[in-house]
């Protein structure tokens, strides 16, 4: 007995958890993570520590190796007669290595560093940007097969009250109250609501298996659509990535000029040289020799003729440039909104009257079937009001349906 129940509890359960059920806040996540777009973000994050590392270099030494060998057509000579000592060999050679160590650059690279994580952000803010887009594409697709769905549910209730409809038709000629060939009509009738039931699956399907592309996520008919909790009131404050963007490029203009008002800053740099060659730092002596040399040197780009100031000058009007387009987006987004919002509560007063008439179609129905059973219409009659309430209930929906 034990052992039943077990059983009889798994048989219940299964197809309770075999069945998938998704919601729209769910397809928004599974899409911004899945689109191979969404990789980017990733990709710039490991572009971006490659960069720094290879700008960080500049704080560390230097090592420079050089060989050369020569050979030269005239060398140094001592113009003193009997001195003893020896001309420089035509042939010369010499190899170096040497040391620069970077002292002082005026901060120039932690101005570069600070710019390079200012367009790491830039570009994965743009991939958000780009990634919300496709909240559109889902949207449509969800609401659409939301749609296809009442649709579905419509015909089906059309469909029952047709078949019941028939067999008192059938019951009616059989006792010959409704004229012959009534129930000729209904059977069509019910032929046709087959075709499009079987038009609304596929649309269906076709559409599940577009989003299913798009979010990365296995979906089949079999799949339940939450319907998304959506509210009327739409928020007059903007929230949108692109608004961060705008920031956020902002920001990477600043930090550019930082970088730009340092590079002329004096860079100070220590640096040591060994040598070995033929000949070395003793001119006169015509032999191998090791040397070094150790110091400090300092670099100034004293006057660039105003290079750096004209290329701080443009970028200040990129950030006039990028101000001028938030404010352009707000502007339009509000514009926008404020459509949308009229929309709705137009939306809002058709649904009333919609309702109203849906309730009339239904007393026009009742009446047209009280008329049937009495046969004082034909079935083409009836069939005609019901289709009537069918087209008002179902395009009711489509129409609000393509207009959110």
């Amino acid at each position: 007995m034990k052992s039943f129940l077990i059983l009889l509890i798994c048989l219940i359960t299964v197809p309770l958890f075999g069945q998938q059920s998704i919601t729209l806040e769910e397809c928004y996540e599974l899409a911004t993570t899945n689109y191979p777009l969404a990789q980017q973000k990733q990709l710039l994050e490991i572009q971006n520590k490659l960069d720094k590392d290879a700008i960080a270099t500049s704080k560390l030494p230097q090592l420079l190796l050089e060989a050369q060998a020569t050979y030269q057509s005239d060398v140094i000579e001592v113009p003193i007669p009997n001195s003893n000592i020896e001309p420089l060999n035509n042939d010369q050679y010499r190899a170096t290595l040497s040391i620069n160590q970077l002292i002082y650059n005026g901060g120039t690279t932690n101005a570069s560093l600070n710019l390079k994580n200012a367009q790491l952000k830039t570009k994965q803010k743009q991939v958000e940007v780009n990634l919300y887009q496709l909240k559109q594409q889902v949207n449509q697709l969800y609401f659409s097969i939301l749609l296809t769905q009442e649709s579905k549910l419509l015909l089906d209730a059309k469909q029952t009250q047709l078949e019941a409809k028939l067999k008192e038709v059938k019951s009616g000629i059989k006792y010959g109250v409704i004229l012959p060939s009534s129930d000729k009509v209904l059977e069509a009738e019910l032929l046709k609501i087959n075709q499009q039931s079987q038009e609304l699956e596929s649309n269906k399907l076709a559409l599940i298996e577009t989003l299913s592309y798009l979010i990365n996520q296995p979906l089949d008919v079999s799949t339940q659509f939450q319907n998304p909790l959506i509210e009327n009131e739409l928020q007059s404050d903007i929230s949108r990535p692109e608004l961060e963007l705008f920031k956020l490029q902002t920001k990477e203009i600043e930090d550019s000029e930082s970088l730009m008002a340092k590079q002329n800053a004096p860079k100070l740099f220590g640096f040591a040289t060994g040598g070995y060659g033929n000949p070395g730092l003793n001119m006169l002596d015509n032999s191998f020799q090791t040397y070094y040399i150790a110091g400090v040197k300092l670099n100034w780009n004293v006057f660039d003729w105003n290079s750096n100031k004209k290329q701080r000058q443009s970028l200040a009007i990129n950030k006039d440039i990028i101000e001028t387009e938030t404010e352009t987006f707000k502007l339009n987004t509000n514009i926008e909104l404020n459509q949308q919002q009229k929309e709705i509560e137009k939306i809002e007063e058709f649904i009333i009257s919609d309702l109203e008439i849906i309730h009339l179609r239904k007393d026009v129905l009742k009446a047209a079937d009280s008329q049937l059973k009495n046969g004082v219409i034909t079935s083409s009659a009836y069939i005609t009001e019901l289709t009537n309430l069918f087209e008002d209930e179902n395009g009711s929906g489509k129409k609000y349906g393509e207009k959110s």
